[in-house]
């Protein structure tokens, strides 16, 4: 299976010279069904639409045959590329995440036990350094070492849906009747 720090370190400047952020790089479905999943966003407003899924798959098409051409290829065997947005509920892939989305609700899930607990979910205070501040939801303050976290995503709360509305939702409400 590739490296996807090192995927990651080599797509990351393609997405950002076409102006999107980078989320995530994952390899996912094993080597039965392998996927490379690209999570990016626009930084003004952390969201994707389909033309921006299609302008950065292009790019990350190009660049992959490229490589694969070279020689270099950094994904062994075939698999599909598939670019998206990372959702409502995203992930929390970066420590700055924790600082943008502050007083948001989260699951962090560790690598290794803190405190007997792989576990926990609250209130995002923020980021110190390289610490995650979160408050349980027993209510106690939690400090969660970065570099500790296996994985953290958003939690689908109304608050978290009132501030990711979409920017347009011209059309929304009619329907378009389209005939042979």
């Amino acid at each position: 299976m590739a490296d996807t720090a090192a995927l990651n370190r080599l797509l990351e400047p393609e997405i950002e010279s076409l102006g999107y952020r980078l989320v995530r790089v994952a390899l996912i479905g094993g080597k039965s069904d392998p996927t490379l999943q690209i999570m990016a966003e626009k930084p003004s407003t952390r969201q994707l639409d389909l033309s921006d899924c299609e302008v950065i798959s292009r790019r990350l098409s190009e660049t992959l045959d490229r490589l694969e051409a070279e020689g270099s290829d950094p994904i062994e065997g075939s698999y599909r590329l598939e670019v998206s947005s990372p959702g409502i509920d995203r992930p929390l892939t970066r420590l700055a995440d924790f600082e943008d989305w502050k007083g948001h609700e989260a699951r962090i899930a560790l690598a290794e036990p803190l405190n007997g607990r792989k576990q926990f979910a609250g209130e995002i205070s923020g980021a110190e350094g390289d610490t995650v501040r979160l408050t349980g939801k027993d209510g106690v303050d939690y400090a969660i070492p970065f570099a500790s976290i296996h994985s953290a995503k958003l939690l689908l709360t109304d608050k978290l849906i009132a501030s990711t509305a979409p920017l347009s939702t011209e059309g929304a409400d009619t329907i378009q009747t389209v005939e042979d």
